[in-house]
């Protein structure tokens, strides 16, 4: 962690005593924001996207970068809230890049950049750099997968209506041909690339049905959250889907996405991902799956190896990553609406959760 224990001694040496010369004494949250802010240098991701020098000069993408990811860190609400706690905040206003109340742009202004950071995945962009710059170089232990239900605030997409065809049973007749079931997504995903199973996958909004942790189950409106932690609480990959899909089925992609940012020993998975091809996979990538097994009909659950045992436990760093980006970066209050723009939102808060762990690792 050289680079990042540079980046730590540089801030609190010789950032911190200059700004607190500059616009006074920082709160907690505040030096939190600036660690995030100088880690992930968000103006090398922004290059190509200031004012081209036609029409009207608009206003500062960096600052209003800087502005989602304290609506994370501070887990306000709304852009209206974000809005009033900067101008209430001057140390926090100048933070963000503004001298003036009056400098800082109206909602509808934060809402068209929003929009603008969705489409190109600026958050998406910067935690990939961030994972890649700090831990790609580095040996992970355990990876925890897991998924989280995230509730959204639009109108549900409608199930397709298909019609089944009856299945003929027994014996086919002399000369009979009948068709083959259609390859399942798991036994192609194997062979497709990234791309072409993240694209396979269903992003809109409707109803999930899951069990919670004491047997019951709960439904809900809007997206489901797939994520890959790492010891430490790090989470190195997000993917967001539908709410109806299994998390099974992205189980696959999410390897293929962390495999390329780290490299690690051990998978960790819950009686959900319980799949030869998710086996056969993890075992591909020269990884160790250790997976809660899922009894089928007429089928006996299989006990862990007491070693397997110990490793196991420590999957639950993914449920404690899902219930701290809930709880404290924003994943509970998704205002927005369409898949693009509520993972851009996940993502922020993702973000700078991912460098608050960073640091926590130097402590």
């Amino acid at each position: 962690m050289s680079k990042l224990s540079a980046v730590s001694i540089s801030i609190q040496r010789h950032l911190f005593p200059a700004l607190e010369d500059e616009i006074g004494e920082l709160s907690d949250k505040e030096c939190k924001f600036v660690r995030i802010i100088e880690l992930i240098e968000i103006g090398r991701f922004l290059v190509g996207y200031g004012w081209c020098g036609v029409g009207r000069k608009p206003h500062s993408r960096a600052a209003l970068a800087k502005a989602f990811i304290a609506k994370a860190v501070w887990n306000t609400t709304t852009t209206r809230a974000l809005i009033d706690l900067i101008r209430s905040s001057p140390s926090l206003r100048r933070l963000c890049g503004w001298d003036g109340v009056a400098d800082i742009p109206d909602e509808s202004a934060f809402s068209r950049t929003f929009a603008l950071f969705s489409e190109m995945e600026l958050p998406q962009r910067i935690h990939e750099a961030l994972v890649n710059d700090h831990l790609g170089l580095k040996l992970c232990g355990h990876i925890s997968r897991d998924a989280t239900a995230i509730k959204g605030r639009e109108k549900p997409k409608p199930k397709e209506k298909t019609k089944k065809k009856a299945k003929k049973r027994g014996r086919p007749r002399k000369g009979e041909k009948r068709e083959n079931a259609p390859p399942r997504r798991l036994e192609l995903q194997p062979h497709r690339s990234l791309e072409e199973n993240l694209n396979d996958l269903p992003v809109f909004c409707n109803v999930g049905c899951k069990k919670n942790s004491k047997g019951y189950k709960e439904t809900w409106i809007g997206y489901k959250l797939h994520l890959d932690v790492i010891d430490g609480d790090i989470p190195i990959s997000g993917i967001l889907t539908a709410a109806s899909l299994h998390d099974s089925q992205v189980a696959i992609p999410l390897a293929q996405m962390s495999v390329e940012r780290v490299t690690s020993l051990y998978d960790l998975m819950d009686a959900a991902y319980d799949a030869k091809a998710i086996h056969d996979f993890s075992r591909s990538l020269n990884h160790v799956p250790i997976i809660d097994d899922n009894p089928g009909r007429g089928k006996d659950k299989q006990q862990m190896a007491p070693a397997e045992k110990i490793r196991f436990k420590e999957r639950s760093s993914a449920e404690r990553v899902n219930s701290n980006l809930k709880d404290n970066y924003g994943g509970n209050h998704v205002r927005v609406r369409g898949d693009k723009k509520v993972a851009c939102h996940l993502m922020f808060g993702l973000l700078a959760l991912t460098a608050t762990q960073l640091f926590n690792l130097l402590l």
